[in-house]
């Protein structure tokens, strides 16, 4: 059978993608496509239902349904490549990641996150559904219809009970400073910007963007914000890719364009064949002083935009080392809307360094502590304001 899949270059470790201050709703991303062959199982069918068969008749205790226990085959299966990346996504998991890739989603518009202590908390985006049914910041999630929200539940299940078709209602109950109380919210299209830019009102001159991940319509933003910020009198850069942990490859080739010619990433294959991907014909801001944040956080399509003008010698990178997360995975949707992803190849940089388990040694080495984050200090961007060549 022939089924479409999508190759993504983030960063796969699923809990760390979807527990990072997520959005209640998001889209869905086609990249590349081609196909799977499912084979047959020949042998070892016959040891599993041996397996199943003893197992169900001398369990004492409730029997896993037919979903969870083929889910739970196909996970072990998985998990015996050794590979990190290599991975079965239920089919909740699958459509949050679809939706973050795309840009936009039908969600109640606002930002959720986990507190220390395993509660969810809202923060309403301004105009938008939440907000005008009159959710504030900080209030904690309580209940999403008739399912209580608990510590336990997994962040994505919460953020799936948010999300659904754009008009229809949700009641959300939150607790505020011990009080209970219920909004009767209608879903609406909410659209996700992944670049944001400002002027740096410490650094006359400097522009400021901050990409959030490789998104379908990264390109566009990006290119809008340079534009916006030449306009202002930006005549030098600060491109942050902290703590972005990836996206789609073609936007990561996107948006080095904007910034290098020439070769970006190449991809080593398993027979040890390798496919260069080059540069864009021209870009929006290859005139422009570059200087590039990374940290530990900077993963994936972070890594190789970052690898491709550190070796072109177009920018400084200041901060911290980056992950380490050099892989190629295919994204391939099953039948039921749950997938794998399967490593099949290998990004090295322009130079051909290997980005995977070494990541990315900053030029300008900048530690950030939890308490410069809280206080409100950046030193890694203060310093990147004078680290321009």
């Amino acid at each position: 059978m022939k089924i479409s899949f999508r190759r993504i270059a983030g960063f796969l470790l699923i809990g760390f993608l979807l527990e990072a201050a997520f959005f209640a709703g998001v889209m869905l991303a086609p990249q590349v496509t081609g196909f799977l062959r499912v084979q047959g199982s020949g042998g070892h069918a016959p040891l599993l239902d041996e397996a199943w068969g003893v197992a169900e008749d001398l369990f004492y205790g409730k029997l896993p349904t037919e979903q969870e226990r083929t889910y739970g085959a196909v996970r072990g299966m998985m998990e015996s490549f050794k590979d990190p990346y290599t991975v079965f996504i239920e089919p909740p998991q699958t459509e949050l990641q679809s939706q973050q890739l795309s840009g936009k989603f039908g969600g109640i518009g606002a930002n959720v996150r986990r507190e220390n202590d395993g509660s969810i908390v809202l923060s309403p985006f301004p105009d938008r559904p939440a907000a005008q049914a009159g959710v504030k910041e900080g209030d904690v999630l309580v209940k999403i219809d008739s399912t209580t929200i608990t510590p336990e539940m997994k962040f994505e299940e919460v953020t799936s009970l948010l999300r659904g078709e754009v008009g229809t209602p949700v009641k959300v109950e939150v607790d505020r400073a011990g009080q209970k109380l219920a909004f009767n919210i209608t879903r609406a299209e909410i659209s996700v910007p992944s670049v944001t830019w400002r002027m740096l009102s410490q650094a006359p001159g400097v522009g400021y963007l901050k990409l959030n991940i490789f998104a379908q319509t990264s390109k566009d933003e990006l290119i809008k914000g340079i534009e916006d910020l030449r306009k202002q009198g930006a005549q030098k850069l600060i491109f942050d890719l902290r703590d972005n942990g990836g996206g789609l490859l073609d936007s990561a080739i996107d948006i080095a364009s904007q910034f290098v010619d020439g070769v970006v990433v190449s991809e080593k294959h398993r027979d040890g064949s390798q496919q260069d991907f080059k540069a864009e014909a021209t870009g929006a801001a290859r005139d422009l002083p570059l200087v590039v944040l990374v940290n530990g956080g900077t993963a994936s399509a972070s890594e190789i935009v970052s690898g491709a003008l550190q070796d072109r010698g177009r920018a400084v990178l200041v901060g911290q080392k980056t992950y380490g997360k050099g892989s190629v995975q295919n994204v391939v949707p099953l039948s039921d809307g749950s997938s794998i992803h399967v490593t099949v190849a290998e990004w090295l940089t322009p130079k051909g360094r290997q980005i995977t388990g070494k990541g990315l040694e900053p030029d300008v080495a900048v530690e950030l502590t939890q308490d410069d984050a809280a206080n409100g200090r950046d030193p890694q961007l203060d310093r990147a304001v004078t680290a321009f060549r």
